[in-house]
């Protein structure tokens, strides 16, 4: 997967994304993350990209011709049309589903916002969708772009070391991922369940479901709507929405 991110700060970005997992897969070649400084596709000496919007109002407005030509020189390097994200508060919340969706594409471009945001007419013309990481408003689009980055990223190959390591967790499949435990087996007088230490794979497997089943009930109910559970399995969640309930 290729990511390529326009922005006014690419040195924001390249400090997260040359960390940790997403810098060793970066440096392995499993994914490409390209900064682009959208003052190199500025007019004039002062590399400005910005003017104040017609009709008045406070703040400046990112123009549309020099984002152009930044995504246009990156159609040109990839030989292909960039799936074109603009990062905006305006756009639709991100979750799991939509980074799965992404993670079809093989090249994504992300637009980092700024100021009062982009002329409409680019995103008209240009932006294939606008994506948001929540309600509520930031300086700027590179810590959203980072945020999806990072998201996409770990589900391409070969940056984490199997298929599960994002399948079982959080969100991936619906439900929150099931509480987990390492050494030493006993901490400030608690204990790690026994099914975990007795090697039973098949036992492990079922309390595991279990609780990712009774979590999402207690922490976030409104996702058991949308997740695949038995008949069984979700008169568990609702015996468990119950006790919720009395207990408040």
């Amino acid at each position: 997967m290729r990511i390529d991110i326009i922005t006014l700060f690419p040195e924001m970005i390249e400090a997260i994304m040359s960390e940790s997992i997403i810098g060793r897969a970066r440096k392995s070649g499993a994914i490409t993350v390209n900064c682009h400084q959208l003052r190199d596709f500025a007019f004039d000496k002062h590399r400005r990209v910005d003017d104040a919007p017609y009709g008045g109002g406070m703040g400046m407005l990112m123009m549309a011709e020099p984002i152009a030509l930044c995504f246009e020189d990156i159609c040109r390097q990839t030989g292909s049309r960039p799936h074109f994200i603009y990062m905006s508060p305006q756009g639709s919340v991100l979750n799991q589903e939509k980074i799965k969706e992404l993670a079809g594409y093989e090249n994504v471009c992300l637009l980092c916002g700024h100021y009062e945001g982009v002329d409409e007419r680019l995103i008209e013309e240009y932006i294939d969708e606008e994506i948001s990481i929540g309600d509520y408003v930031l300086t700027g689009g590179e810590l959203p772009a980072a945020v999806l980055t990072d998201a996409l990223a770990r589900m391409a190959p070969g940056v984490l070391s199997s298929d599960e390591c994002f399948e079982l967790e959080s969100h991936y499949n619906g439900l929150l991922e099931y509480p987990q435990y390492t050494r030493p087996q006993s901490w400030h007088g608690r204990k790690v369940p026994e099914v975990l230490t007795s090697g039973h794979h098949k036992n492990i497997e079922d309390f595991r479901r279990r609780e990712a089943i009774a979590r999402t009930a207690k922490k976030r109910p409104d996702m058991l709507e949308k997740a695949e559970l038995s008949e069984k399995e979700r008169l568990f969640a609702e015996n468990i929405l119950c006790q919720k309930d009395e207990n408040e």
